[in-house]
């Protein structure tokens, strides 16, 4: 499929699932997190290393905070070393909070599915392999359910991977942040070989494929 066409059908998707913003209420309170803004609104998802998940969302429109996190698994457990087993349950996340006037939900999905990651990888992601790095979108409550789902089925029926997509639509029963070192990991470390091979070019797609959802870092948890 050419690019100007799989661009389309993102539009296409997005356009018809525009149901209006969701809440989506977080799982803990920590000091990492800014105070979100009113009527600001909450999304959970996961593919990959959440360095470069992120990365990419601290660059879109609307964002106004992004936190690495772990979703999928205990309180007890959501530590980086104990998730890196792949034992836990947990998947590498972040928790976006946005201005549902400036961007919606859907439209995340197509940052999440265009250019943050590939959904047809399953358990793995880039270099990365374990089901600490699966794809997921969790839910909190059953219209975030019903649009996660609506959008994943309609871009299988409209072919636009080779592959199906495995990324789950999960219930979001928690957020746990990740160790402060994780956070803004990206912006702090751009000389890092894994960020440069691996995520600044999902932040040049992003500018590239959807430049009307681009600003250059839009947020940055770490100078809240």
């Amino acid at each position: 499929m050419k690019q100007r066409s799989l661009i389309l059908v993102f539009a296409l998707v997005a356009g018809s699932l525009a149901l209006g913003s969701l809440l989506v209420p977080s799982g803990s309170t920590p000091a990492v997190r800014a105070a979100a803004p009113a009527g600001s609104r909450t999304a959970v998802l996961a593919g990959g290393c959440f360095w470069g998940m992120e990365e990419v969302f601290e660059n879109v429109k609307g964002v106004s905070n992004v936190v690495a996190g772990f979703s999928g698994g205990s309180a007890a457990t959501a530590q980086y070393e104990t998730v890196s087993t792949g034992t836990t349950g947990h998947a590498e996340s972040v928790e976006i909070t946005y201005d549902p006037k400036r961007i919606s939900y859907d439209q995340l999905l197509t940052v999440f599915f265009m250019v943050a990651h590939d959904p047809t990888e399953l358990n793995r992601q880039g270099p990365d392999e374990g089901t600490q790095y699966r794809s997921v979108l969790f839910y909190a409550n059953d219209q975030q359910k019903n649009i996660a789902a609506s959008y994943i089925a309609q871009l299988d029926a409209a072919k636009v991977y080779s592959k199906p997509i495995v990324t789950q639509v999960t219930p979001l029963k928690g957020f746990y942040p990740a160790e402060s070192y994780h956070q803004d990991y990206a912006e702090k470390h751009p000389d890092n070989m894994y960020i440069v091979i691996n995520d600044a070019p999902k932040v040049v797609a992003l500018q590239k494929e959807l430049p009307d959802m681009y600003v250059k870092n839009a947020v940055m948890v770490a100078k809240k």
